[in-house]
């Protein structure tokens, strides 16, 4: 099965092309992997059509699309969901959505990545590569690390542990899918499920709870 695999929760965006087979063999076909910033809606297009290209095939190759589900900021991580889910009801594709921790590193290990406010996201998992604890959010200094650390290198300081840099990448999106990939009762079905980013925590931006009176002369 040819899978479309996409994540817009860090600054660093993917898009990526991948053989999956029911086996567990996964092999990547193109990845583009695009420091992006606050410009995921301006450059995941674009990266889904180079990667498209690269492989020499179509969106009408395509058997089913993975997304990353976050937790990631709040535009960021809808402009990645949202285009699955956009492509997924174009093409009557199944959308599989995953935790986009889960798709950075393997085996046991603990991963962090930036929240911003001083914060991280973080997730650990077993020698088996399955999630025992998180997603979740907190400040560096308060998370007590489990095995070795990868993520984002930038908070080691604070965390008092070495942190091996790593992102989230194709293979990882379609490795934490695969149980999903491998029920032909979830993809036999065109109809997309719902798809729930996992925010974790309010945006900075609420609405109002009072008004302020406006008078006029």
């Amino acid at each position: 099965m040819l899978v479309l695999a996409l994540d817009t929760a860090t600054p660093t965006l993917v898009a990526g092309l991948a053989r999956w087979s029911p086996d567990g063999a996964t092999a990547v076909l193109a990845e583009r992997t695009v420091p992006s910033g606050n410009r995921h809606a301006e450059l995941l297009t674009v990266a889904v059509t180079d990667v498209l290209s690269e492989a020499g095939l179509s969106l009408g190759d395509v058997g089913a699309v993975v997304t990353g589900l976050g937790p990631g900021p709040f535009t960021g991580l809808r402009v990645g969901v949202v285009t699955a889910a956009a492509i997924g009801d174009a093409r009557a594709l199944p959308v599989v959505g995953v935790c986009s921790l889960d798709a950075i590193g393997s085996g046991a290990r603990t991963v962090v990545t930036d929240a911003r406010r001083k914060e991280v996201y973080w997730a650990a998992y077993d020698s088996d590569g399955a999630r025992t604890d998180g997603p979740g959010v907190v400040r560096p200094e308060e998370l007590t690390v489990v095995g070795p650390v990868v993520g984002d290198a930038r908070f080691a300081e604070r965390l008092g542990v070495q942190v091996t840099p790593a992102e989230v990448t194709t293979a990882g999106l379609v490795r934490a899918a695969a149980p999903q990939l491998a029920d032909p009762s979830a993809l036999s079905s065109p109809t997309r499920p719902t798809l729930a980013p996992l925010y974790l925590r309010r945006p900075d931006a609420v609405p109002p709870t009072s008004f302020k009176p406006v008078t006029t002369a």
